[in-house]
């Protein structure tokens, strides 16, 4: 990988050995891949069907048939690809790869002789590409491909997918670009700019990255490109089947097109999109330098995660449009939270983590991994959440119509079934995570505590370490080094916000001095082979309050500890959760549960319950005069990642509190 201008790479050679992710990504390769292979080729019963890979053959020929689901349905097969990519870097499988080669030369077949890919236009709409990139994202799927295409290179040194889709980045540099004769447009949906970033990359063609900057650059560009296209289709939708009124500019701020990207400052539309755009930005601003594109990623990174995300790590707070709303608009019961909108700002926060190693960074990515992530992903592998809701009543998501989205139980697959390949890939791939390094200035950063084997090339010569960590159940993390270069070296290692700058490291048991630099505690020396650092981070269990603008959260608790957030469900505590609520002077407890769902922390503390004896069925109302005593109640909650897991019910993320 490249440096920056600050000499910034992005991973070592990683290899993850840690008793939690182990099972997660043994999950993945044993359970996830071969589910989701299954159900791309719809043969999961009682599923919505995926038609994806029916029409990758009906595209290339192999059989007769109607296109089936989404526009975008392609971008499922790729990221199921991309994943196998990951998963076979880290563990080889003949089998696997043998199906995958099978895929791919599938994909090669449905590829026009120009370069052209995408299934839709193919087997539905032949003749009619790039006329609706406002709605049917093609880009969008060429750019998953692209990434696919990379990952299963990497993984394996064959060329096929490469060279499939180098062949169509070609044919989309001859349509698109600002020289005449050429489209002056880009995609409604973001994600050919990053893929096309890694696309660079790997092969080294400058104009891939020159093209991943003109889309970034084009966009919200006057005259805007997706207004007048939408003109010249005189308004006809894809979604609507019919002619709408033409959108303004302004609402163009849906699709982040509404002004120049350099001159964004609050994170508004598609969450997912938006993201998606950003991880693009920050890798642009990496590889070419420019300051106001990096300055346009912090104001928008500062915006998003300080003002319009959740504590779970979720973005995109209503379902109209998975979008985002407005400053501190977090809604618990009607959220989105797409997982997708997650693991792109996961992305995000890697590529700041290349651009600046700050621990903000790290810590965001923390949150929304251990969160909402893996929290979307039930603990069989073979059920999804699409929205991770952070207050959910069963009754409420099944008969209320602005609750319908928010689901109370995960689903085997969706008709738009973005969301599960994109956990398939994200974790197979969690290694590229941990860590960061600079060759230049010589120095390791661990931004995730995850156990795991690790080799670096430094400018001072090789480093190969062991880290042993114990989260998130306990605090303690270990880093040894097999072999270590003739020359000092550094390393830094992440201060997390939850453990309050509570932190002791030592030296071959002995305590040693480090320094702070935005929110990483640096130790640069000599090394010796064998050398080994230890950092005890604080982890204990806290109650969190809400920024008093986040007006759902009012008068509410949230517990946390650790990188993990906590709930109540009903299968532990009693119905209605609402009813309960939780004294801020209260102990709270860490109890480990052999028994929950192959063992976890829970938190015992002691609460309240609204007396309810006293109220009759018929009476909705009565004078607040002869409101009786709460009754006291055993609280019982549990990492949010593991609700849903159990007895169907209610659950909730903030309690009501009062406080002493």
């Amino acid at each position: 990988m490249l440096d920056s201008a600050r000499g910034q790479c992005s991973t070592g050679r990683v290899r993850i050995q840690d008793e939690f992710w182990n099972r997660y990504t043994s999950l993945v390769r044993e359970t996830v891949i071969p589910y989701q292979w299954e159900a791309l080729n719809d043969l999961v019963p009682d599923a919505q069907p995926s038609f994806a890979i029916r029409n990758f053959r009906i595209a290339a020929g192999l059989e007769a048939g109607e296109y089936g689901g989404m526009v975008f349905q392609d971008s499922d097969v790729a990221k199921w690809l991309e994943a196998v990519g990951y998963s076979l870097r880290n563990h080889p499988d003949p089998q696997l790869e043998q199906t995958a080669d099978e895929v791919i030369e599938l994909i090669a077949r449905a590829q026009h002789k120009n370069g052209y890919l995408n299934t839709y236009y193919t087997v539905k709409e032949p003749g009619q590409e790039w006329t609706n990139l406002h709605e049917a994202h093609e880009l969008y799927c060429a750019g998953h491909m692209m990434e696919a295409a990379v990952a299963y290179y990497e993984a394996t040194g064959k060329r096929r997918l490469l060279d499939v889709m180098c062949k169509c980045a070609d044919h989309i540099d001859s349509v698109f670009g600002r020289e005449p004769g050429k489209l002056r447009g880009y995609d409604g949906h973001q994600e050919i700019e990053l893929a096309l970033v890694k696309l660079y990359e790997s092969t080294g063609e400058e104009r891939y990255l020159k093209l991943a900057q003109y889309f970034i650059d084009e966009r919200g560009a006057e005259p805007n490109f997706l207004v007048e296209e939408c003109k010249r289709r005189e308004g006809y939708s894809h979604w609507g089947k019919k002619n709408l009124p033409i959108p303004s500019v302004e609402q163009m701020a849906y699709n982040q097109a509404h002004k120049p990207v350099r001159e964004q400052e609050t994170a508004v539309g598609h969450a997912v999109r938006a993201v998606y755009m950003y991880t693009a930005m920050a890798d642009l601003a990496r590889l070419t330098g420019d300051r106001e594109l990096m300055d346009a990623c912090r104001r928008l990174w500062n915006n998003m995660t300080r003002k319009q995300m959740y504590i779970t790590g979720g973005i995109g707070s209503t379902h109209h449009g998975e979008a985002f709303s407005f400053d501190y608009d977090l809604p618990n019961d009607t959220v989105y939270a797409e997982t997708c909108a997650s693991i792109g700002l996961i992305f995000f926060a890697r590529r700041m983590l290349e651009l600046e190693p700050k621990s903000e960074y790290a810590d965001v990515m923390e949150r929304a991994l251990y969160n909402n992530v893996i929290g979307s992903m039930s603990q069989d592998g073979r059920h999804y959440f699409y929205v991770n809701p952070l207050e959910v009543w069963p009754k409420a998501s099944e008969r209320n119509p602005g609750r319908q989205h928010v689901k109370a139980a995960r689903q085997k697959w969706f008709g738009c079934s973005c969301c599960p390949p994109n956990v398939a890939r994200l974790l197979s791939s969690l290694n590229s995570y941990i860590y960061t390094f600079s060759t230049t200035a010589n120095t390791i950063y661990t931004h995730l505590f995850i156990g795991s084997e690790a080799e670096f090339q430094l400018d001072a010569g090789t480093v190969k370490l062991k880290q042993q960590s114990c989260l998130p159940w306990e605090g303690n993390v270990s880093i040894e080094l097999s072999e270590v270069p003739a020359a000092p070296f550094a390393l830094a290692l992440r201060i997390p916000s939850w453990s309050f700058g509570r932190a002791v490291m030592s030296l071959n048991g002995a305590p040693v001095d480090y320094r702070v630099e935005d929110g990483y505690a640096i130790i640069g020396r000599q090394w010796m082979q064998g050398d080994r650092v230890t950092w005890v981070l604080a982890l204990e269990p806290q109650l969190t309050a809400a920024h008093p603008e986040i007006r759902a959260n009012a008068g509410k608790a949230a517990i946390e500890r650790g990188p993990l957030v906590y709930c109540l469900e009903e299968t532990d505590n009693m119905s209605p959760i609402a009813s309960l609520f939780i004294r801020s002077a209260s102990k709270l407890k860490s109890v480990y549960d052999h028994d929950l769902l192959g063992g976890a922390v829970v938190i015992e503390a002691d609460g309240s319950a609204d007396e309810r004896a006293s109220w009759q069925t018929d009476t909705p109302y009565r004078p607040l005069a002869q409101q009786r005593a709460s009754e006291p109640v055993k609280l019982r909650a549990v990492p949010y990642y593991l609700w849903g897991n159990r007895t169907p019910g209610e659950m909730s993320v903030w309690i009501r509190t009062v406080v002493e």
